[in-house]
């Protein structure tokens, strides 16, 4: 089982609005002890939409999906969603009591006014896949839904990060913390990955659980002197039994080929000049 997050929209491929889901999902996976397995972005193509969720309902992946749950002409995901499972949408009672409790509180008399035509079309936005689950936004009351393992919610961040959450700390606790991980990294100057790729080799295969990784950088002036040189931010991951040794024998090994090494704690402080220096 991974964590997967789809994000539903021709507004992040065009670049009219920046994705803030991304982020913000890993923030809240990596609070909980949690990793993203995968991440895919799909613009409002409906046959596009149904046949990623027809791809990803076949696995046994968690995943959330931002986007395109409204009641305008472009979106798609509730219908979507509703032909990957072969189910016809209904207006889930539950997700009706809610907008209407919303039409109330936003209403000048404290009423639902379901003669009014635009507070029946609101209504749409409560026609999920028969069978789903109401997914509680506590923003505006008006809900998202879930099926199977997917998560559908609003795109809006104020929504759908606490719903986020919500799923999370109350579908998945079992899963919180499963996996213990850790990370310890150094920046190496001076040494090319070929040159690096046999050392990070022995030790994948010396220490079981621990992963090598590699970040090559040609140079980024704006974060400091220090790190616009030419570097490789380097280091190993995994059960935390195993990283310190394997790190050690990183370094060492790093040192054995002769390439220079900076932390990056000691990085950030001589880019800031926080590090004292001595004549």
């Amino acid at each position: 089982m991974a964590v997967g997050i789809i994000i539903i929209g021709d507004e992040i491929l065009s670049g009219r609005r920046h994705d803030k889901h991304l982020p913000k999902i890993i923030e809240l996976l990596a609070e909980r002890g949690m990793q993203l397995g995968w991440a895919e972005y799909v613009g409002d193509d409906p046959e596009r939409i149904t046949a990623t969720l027809r791809r990803t309902l076949a696995t046994d992946d968690v995943v959330f999906v931002t986007g395109g749950i409204g009641a305008t002409p472009d979106d798609h995901t509730r219908q979507c969603a509703a032909a990957a499972l072969n189910v016809p949408l209904a207006l889930t009672p539950e997700a009706e009591a809610l907008i209407m409790e919303r039409i109330a509180d936003t209403s000048g008399d404290g009423r639902a006014d379901m003669t009014n035509p635009d507070n029946r079309h609101r209504l749409k936005m409560g026609e999920f896949p028969v069978g789903a689950r109401i997914l509680p936004n506590p923003y505006n009351k008006i809900p998202g839904f879930s099926v199977e393992q997917h998560h559908f919610m609003p795109g809006f961040p104020v929504m759908a990060w606490p719903m986020m959450a919500w799923v999370l700390d109350t579908y998945y606790t079992q899963l919180h913390h499963l996996t213990r991980h850790a990370e310890r990294s150094v920046l190496v100057f001076g040494l090319a990955e070929s040159t690096l790729t046999p050392l990070m080799e022995a030790i994948e295969a010396e220490y079981d659980g621990i992963k090598v990784f590699s970040l090559p950088s040609v140079g980024d002036a704006e974060r400091g002197a220090v790190y616009a040189r030419r570097h490789i931010d380097l280091g190993v991951k995994g059960d935390p039994a195993q990283v310190g040794a394997a790190f050690e024998r990183l370094v060492a090994g790093v040192n054995a080929l002769g390439g220079e090494i900076i932390h990056p704690a000691e990085a950030v402080a001589l880019s800031e000049g926080t590090v004292p220096t001595t004549k």
